[in-house]
């Protein structure tokens, strides 16, 4: 079963997305669920995320966030881009909106056609778009995306263990970080080099992965991450 989450406006959209994962798994506490980015978006990952399940987890949980770059990054750094996360995404579409497993594709931004193809495979689209004056959305963090682009480890502690305190998941917060890693990529930043900005989207990745195999738990290593913002540039030299 697909749910598409997109629309205008990126903050509520993701926090709306997030929301509903909560409740998810509030509602049934043995739902396994797995955040997949969209580096990670592969033939066998989506293979697995349309069948996967057994004997003792009966159904998934996955979240597909932000599979369609707005922007293209350069050609050295991600040439082609696009076009193979977009294909091997809609390659899997059918057997995604097929499977008993519950399969959220996030997309701020989906461009009108492919909203439009995504939403008829879809059990449930949310579209949210941003009106003319609209509150800050709570759920988006604007002060830990704040820190990250600012390259404040201090801050960004901080931030982290107060949305931690306020009760937001470890997994939303690496998303929203992730999202911002991305963003920089993509916008640039005064504080990080494209480079850089592309050497954090790839530790982000890498902290989660190793999360997953059973290495640090995901809220501390998150911390820890925060902690190291400042080391990024050292792996580059």
């Amino acid at each position: 079963m697909l749910y598409l989450f997109h629309g205008s406006d990126v903050e509520k959209v993701r926090t709306k997305a997030f929301e509903w994962v909560a409740k998810a798994r509030a509602k049934e506490p043995n739902l396994a669920y797995v955040r997949l980015a969209r580096e990670e978006l592969t033939n066998a990952a989506l293979e697995n995320a349309a069948l996967s399940g057994g004997l003792f987890v009966k159904r998934l949980l996955i979240l597909i966030d932000d599979p369609f770059p707005n922007v293209r990054v350069s050609s050295e750094d991600e040439g082609g881009e696009e076009d193979l996360t977009s294909s091997v995404l809609e390659q899997h579409v059918n057997a995604l909106a097929a499977s008993d497993n519950a399969i959220i594709i996030l997309a701020p931004k989906l461009n009108a056609a492919r909203a439009k193809k995504l939403a008829a495979k879809a059990k449930v689209e949310y579209k949210f778009d941003t009106p003319a004056a609209r509150a800050e959305a709570r759920g988006f963090n604007g002060n830990l995306v704040n820190a990250l682009a600012a390259r404040s480890r201090e801050k960004l502690w901080l931030e982290i263990n107060r949305a931690f305190i306020a009760g937001d998941a470890p997994e939303m917060l690496h998303g929203l970080l992730h999202w911002k890693a991305r963003d920089l990529m993509s916008k640039g930043g005064r504080a990080w080099t494209p480079k850089e900005s592309r050497q954090l989207s790839l530790s982000l990745i890498e902290l989660l992965q190793n999360s997953r195999r059973g290495g640090l738990d995901l809220s501390l290593a998150l911390e820890r991450f925060a902690l190291s913002v400042l080391g990024i540039a050292n792996t580059l030299r």
